[in-house]
């Protein structure tokens, strides 16, 4: 599976070179975002989430390596603790499946369901793909170990995240003004004091080296 790309952003400090009152060179590093801006239109036109998005075959990829007697019992204590590994098959993809395991009759709207159907385990995975908020649902037969299911957009969270985006870059955009007014007001100070070097005056009150000395008799 793709993994959302990464974006670190720094803001430089100019080089100032040796001179009066030097500071420390701050630096400001954007948190990697978790989803794109606009994650639908993402969902829509990405041709990988086409293909996912149509109902087709997939298969427990786990413990290959292993007889299928195992590889049925590691699927089903795997899916009891709330995680699995499976394949699309059309479209080669592999998901890593994380969803809440619970066995509670009360709840619903299950995402690990083994009463459903017979022989079969129903599964719900929420996640991040590339940027976009979606969810996986299908079934996989438990002595197969293979069955259909496709990954849907899922808009309640993507809108949650999306706040969450907003107002991580509202945040780093007001970090960036206050920063930029500090660095303009350091450079104003700073001009102000070779000026006043410059004239013979020590920066904060009195008389620089070549000020002539009124106390001399």
């Amino acid at each position: 599976m793709n993994e959302a790309a990464a974006l670190a952003g720094m803001i430089p400090y100019d080089a100032m070179g040796m001179g009066l009152y030097e500071q420390p060179k701050p630096r400001f590093i954007f948190k990697m975002p978790r989803v794109i801006p606009d994650q639908k239109s993402k969902f829509e036109s990405d041709e990988l989430f086409r293909r996912l998005s149509r109902e087709s075959e997939v298969r427990y990829t786990g413990y290959r390596e292993r007889s299928l007697e195992e590889r049925q019992i590691r699927f089903q204590n795997g899916c009891r603790e709330g995680h699995t590994e499976i394949s699309c098959v059309t479209s080669g993809t592999n998901l890593q499946l994380v969803f809440n395991a619970t066995q509670n009759p009360y709840i619903h709207d299950k995402e690990c369901d083994f009463e459903k159907e017979p022989g079969k385990v129903h599964i719900k995975s929420y996640f991040i793909m590339n940027g976009v908020c979606v969810r996986f649902r299908g079934w996989l037969d438990l002595e197969r170990l293979d069955g259909s299911g496709c990954v849907e957009f899922d808009e309640r969270r993507a809108m949650h995240e999306d706040a969450i985006l907003r107002d991580q870059i509202d945040r780093y955009n007001q970090r960036l003004r206050e920063f930029e007014d500090s660095k303009r007001a350091y450079r104003e100070n700073r001009a102000e004091d070779i000026e006043a070097v410059r004239r013979g005056v020590v920066p904060g009150g009195g008389m620089g080296v070549g000020a002539p000395n009124m106390w001399r008799r």
